[in-house]
């Protein structure tokens, strides 16, 4: 695409190519040199940022600092377009990983990032090797750094946008940016996000691709960019391609133009880009090439100084500022958009075009000689424009323009701790429980249940949010009709509205927790806070941890449901059958985890996890639930109201000590599905003259923490401990779970007691519980065997 303007004729001025719309239109001529005069100034502060992390900053250890000098000036022209020409207030970008030097630098311009922190790249309690929301000082719109997720959360952002312009208004309607390289399309993540059938109505998503054809290592052969182009147009995407910049452009129409074009075009990215580290005695000899088009392209290029044919060799739609701002304004906003930007990897830099240029570092001869050429000064890196200068006003318009009003934190509604239910009798499940809790909101705490939104990938039905849908409705942006309202044998009722309550989106388990992070992110975007609530097979937890992982390092605070779980799901076999998930939850950070055996338990650590949801000191929530039906009973929860609020208060602390003999000599600790099989081991070893405690774990995640705090390491609350394990009745512990069994084996250190845990190490096999928990040794003659054994 060559713009608005169209093609037109070239012109020479001295040593440099000049277009004729930049003649004709002298007012376009002086915004543009204004904004090639920051442009420089962007490549300067980006590199001399990386510079100093690397060279001039003390490095008493020696480890390599690191940081992308060449992936940083790829990305200069595009984004100095961008936030001084094109974006708003309303607008959030999702920068490139390796280009956070630019981000930085640009965010100094504009007055937000103190000239202090520029030197502070990748060092402690510093500007972070990638862009952060949590802990970068200046403003970050997304977290990026893992390949694929940051490119595609502004699309999963831009749909929790229009969730809360729904629900509470205030999120205004801007641009949702994502800056990209063009290796993150080779991420599965991209295409499983594109074809979720929610995105194709999203006009205010942009994806801007950095296509300077070069990966880590080496210069892509071929790139495939009419292929690239093809997948998304048929994805229903405008699709927008920045391949030759004006100068280029212009030279097509001369004599020889069309052979020129056919040379570049049918030339390989290795070819290509070794002409770029070419002298221009050199490109006239290797341009032209050997076929039909060799003459006419010999006698254009030879009207060219070598200045001029070095620029036009170099001049590529990625940097070309007309170009870049004239595509920002043809965004048609009624579909989502990407800009196909050619570039040249290290645009600007000694190490342009090099194949090995992806991390490599200036010199400081280079670095001085860059200073020169910029017009800035190695020995004062930092110096800005100065005061009056037209660069400054245009620095000073853009700060403007893009500040954000100041906003009113608002807390979410207040969550109970109880909603004073009786305690179940008879058989039940804590997936049973999730449905029943939600419900139960609606009608108790009107006010909170109005801010969950619940989120699943088509397994809506099979993990008991139906009732909850019934009630709530399904959001959409506009109302739908349900054909099967009066269809009797209907009962899952699919009323699509836009003040429903459940987003459905498709199979893939990465789009959800992705979607589930920006949900989890609106109390700090917007001071919207919802309580969002994932519901996932417990066996696809690891395909999505990543994704959700990396929300809640933005910032993004939710709860992830993984259900049904274990072995447990015994006829399903192997392929459903999770068994790391457990110490999954209490590794990841910014996260509690419980697995509640009994209804009433997971209640209230739903509650528990909503309550902290929504607020800078929040965090998110992590719940592995059964559909084993167990008797309720077995919690034995007591009637006393003062009895029944310490026992929740335990529950929510991470355990509670459910059976006590009057002489233990064994202690099980049991989690989750298990806890029924080791209240029978306790029973059969009394019978054999061995008392044994029983103790009820909900989250080894928290008491893990609480014995970190017990040692000084950390300021959570470590009372649980002394309650659940109290030293006088320190006894050998067996502890049990359907899991990997090191996820409790360090409650022996809470009395230095000995220790044999039981649980899941191997792939399940399809059979009745009682056949699969005997596989695995963790039914009741497993655990008294385990409890002897300790014994003696």
């Amino acid at each position: 695409m060559v713009g608005k303007t169209g093609p037109v004729e070239v012109a020479a001025e001295g040593s440099r190519l000049v277009t004729h719309a930049e003649r004709s239109h002298p007012g376009r001529s002086e915004a543009l040199a204004e904004l090639r005069s920051i442009e420089q100034r962007v490549l300067w502060l980006s590199t001399a940022i990386v510079d100093h992390a690397n060279r001039v900053r003390p490095n008493p250890s020696g480890l390599k600092v690191g940081g992308h000098q060449a992936s940083s000036a790829s990305m200069t022209s595009i984004m100095t377009a961008l936030w001084f020409h094109s974006l708003t207030a309303d607008d959030r970008v999702s920068v490139k990983p390796h280009a956070s030097p630019v981000l930085h630098a640009i965010n100094y311009l504009l007055g937000e990032l103190d000239a202090s922190h520029l030197t502070t790249l990748r060092a402690f309690g510093g500007l972070q090797s990638y862009p952060s929301r949590s802990k970068d000082p200046d403003t970050v719109d997304y977290s990026t750094g893992s390949v694929g997720i940051g490119a595609t959360a502004p699309l999963w952002g831009a749909i929790a946008r229009r969730y809360v312009e729904s629900h509470d208004g205030g999120a205004g309607r801007g641009r949702q940016y994502s800056l990209l390289g063009d290796a993150e399309l080779d991420e599965g993540a991209i295409w499983e996000a594109i074809q979720d059938p929610m995105v194709p109505g999203l006009g205010e998503v942009v994806w801007v691709v950095d296509l300077n054809r070069q990966s880590l290592d080496r210069v892509v052969p071929g790139i495939a960019a009419d292929r690239l182009r093809g997948m998304f147009e048929a994805a229903g995407w405008q699709v927008i391609t920045l391949k030759y910049g004006r100068l280029l452009e212009e030279l097509f129409t001369r004599p020889g133009g069309d052979a020129l074009r056919a040379r570049i075009d049918a030339m390989g990215n290795p070819e290509y880009q070794r002409l770029l580290r070419c002298s221009a005695g050199q490109v006239r000899d290797r341009l032209p090439g050997a076929g039909s088009t060799a003459g006419p392209v010999s006698a254009l290029i030879a009207s060219l100084d070598d200045t001029s044919l070095l620029a036009a060799l170099r001049n590529l739609g990625g940097h070309d500022l007309g170009a870049l701002t004239d595509a920002y304004d043809a965004v048609d906003d009624t579909r989502p958009t990407v800009i196909f930007a050619y570039t040249v990897k290290g645009h600007g830099l000694p190490t342009e075009g090099h194949p090995q240029n992806h991390s490599s570092l200036l010199t400081a001869d280079q670095m001085r000689a860059l200073a020169d050429r910029l017009g800035t000064d190695l020995d004062h890196p930092w110096t800005g424009f100065a005061d009056g200068s037209p660069e400054a006003a245009l620095c000073a318009a853009a700060a403007q323009r893009l500040r954000r009003p100041a906003r009113t934190p608002q807390r979410p509604p207040a969550v109970p701790t109880d909603l004073g239910r009786p305690a179940p009798a008879g058989n039940g499940t804590t997936q049973q429980a999730l449905g029943r809790t939600l419900l139960d909101l609606t009608r108790r705490a009107p006010e909170a249940a109005g801010r969950i939104v619940t989120v699943s990938p088509d397994v809506s039905s099979s993990t008991n949010l139906g009732g909850w849908l019934n009630k709530v409705g399904v959001w959409s942006q506009a109302e739908r009709p349900d054909w099967f309202a009066d269809d009797a044998e209907t009962i899952l009722h699919w009323r699509e509205r836009p003040t429903g309550q459940h987003v459905e989106l498709g199979i893939a388990e990465t789009n959800l927790v992705g979607l589930l992070g920006e949900l989890g992110a609106t109390w700090s975007r917007w001071d919207r806070p919802l309580l969002p609530i994932g519901v996932v097979y417990d066996p696809f937890v690891n395909r999505a941890l990543e994704p959700w992982s990396f929300g809640i390092y933005a910032g993004g605070q939710s709860i992830l449901v993984g259900t049904p779980s274990g072995v447990t799901l015994a006829p399903e076999g192997g392929a459903h059958q999770s068994i790391t998930t457990p110490s999954l939850g209490i590794e990841q950070p910014g996260c509690v985890t419980y697995e509640p055996a009994f209804a009433i338990d997971a209640e209230w650590c739903l509650l528990a996890a909503l309550g902290n949801l929504g607020h800078p000191e929040g965090s998110s929530a992590y719940l592995r639930l059964s559909t084993k039906p167990v008797d309720q009973t077995l919690a034995a929860v007591p009637a006393d109201p003062a009895a029944r609020q310490r026992r929740r208060r335990q529950v929510t602390a991470g355990a509670y000590r459910l059976r006590r003999h009057v002489k233990p000599v064994v202690t099980l600790a049991a989690m989750g599905a298990l806890v029924p099989e080791a209240l029978a081991a306790a029973d059969r070893l009394a019978a054999l003259g061995h008392g044994a405690d029983v103790v009820c774990v909900t989250s080894p995640d928290l008491l893990f923490r609480a014995l970190q705090a017990r040692r000084g390491l950390s300021d959570d609350p470590a009372w649980i401990l002394d309650q659940v394990f109290p030293a006088d009745r320190a006894t050998p512990l067996v502890t049990v779970l359907d899991g990997h069994p090191h996820t409790l084996a360090f409650l022996g250190t809470v009395r230095n007691t000995p220790v044999t845990s039981l649980g899941v190490t191997r792939f399940g096999q399809s059979g009745t519980i009682e056949d699969v928990y005997r596989h695995h040794g963790i039914d009741t003659d497993g655990i008294i065997a385990a409890a002897l054994d300790l014994l003696h």
